[in-house]
């Protein structure tokens, strides 16, 4: 029996089949600017990669801002609820999940079973997120993608504004005033790091912390959030699919 979790995002939609023991195939597309014609390239996508046909799949969860839009699916679930099965799923220590997307920014913590106890969403502007980095990354003519290696082990400058357009602004006078591209990336990511952390302690962190999201991918963000934090943050090759995973799983359950 497979079923099928996907993960409609701003930015990237993800998906992931599963058949109750391990995952079976992954595929990711950029979300564009139709979550549902993005939502059916995606179930073609994992269909193929799986081998399957629509009949043999036992049911298909969706989740993300996008999952309004899919028609095909069976069950339409919060991504909150599927980041906490997803993470349990990696790891059933973990009991705080840092979830950095390309739009907003969410801490969840877990019970022993990963069901979710309390969470904090900022999802009311790009403050903290994907978004953000991308933006800031284009002012300083680099892909967002380079800012943790530019940024390497340099002083980070201060940048005060969390807002997208303030900060933009912020980033051009740096630069106007010689500031370098490493302190000014490490900035940047050091000012992540704060909005995150400023998230965390009010939802608190237990125990094992896990970093999902495609922002999950920046090692030195990462570094950042453990020395804040005081704990070693796990990340894993599959940080960017947790809520399809957690579809998935809810998917398989139904």
């Amino acid at each position: 029996m497979i079923s099928i979790g996907i993960d409609v995002g701003s930015v990237a939609a993800k998906a992931v089949a599963f058949n109750g023991e391990k995952i079976m195939a992954t595929a990711i597309i950029p979300t564009g600017w139709s979550p549902k014609e993005s939502g059916n390239r995606l179930l073609e996508e994992i269909l193929n990669k799986s081998q399957l046909t629509l009949d043999e799949v036992h049911a298909i969860v969706g989740t993300g801002y996008g999952r309004v839009s899919l028609d095909f699916i069976n069950k339409k679930v919060t991504e909150i609820t599927c980041h906490g099965r997803g993470a349990h799923f990696i790891n059933p220590e973990i009991r705080t999940v840092i979830d950095i997307g390309g739009q907003d920014s969410k801490v969840i913590r877990l019970n022993e079973s990963g069901l979710v106890m309390d969470f904090l969403m900022n999802d009311k502007c790009a403050a903290g997120t994907g978004r953000f980095l991308q933006v800031m990354a284009n002012t300083m003519e680099m892909d967002v993608s380079q800012l943790s290696e530019t940024a390497g082990d340099a002083k980070p400058e201060n940048i005060n504004s969390m807002c997208t357009v303030f900060a933009e602004s912020e980033v051009i006078s740096l630069m106007a005033e010689g500031a370098s591209k490493e302190s000014i990336a490490a900035g940047l990511l050091q000012s992540v790091c704060n909005k995150t952390y400023s998230l965390v302690s009010r939802v608190g962190a237990e125990d094992q912390v896990f970093f999902s999201g495609g922002v999950s991918q920046n090692p030195l963000l990462k570094k950042y959030l453990s020395d804040k934090l005081g704990v070693e943050i796990q990340v894993s090759d599959l940080s960017q699919f947790i809520g399809a995973i957690g579809a998935a799983i809810i998917a398989y359950e139904l």
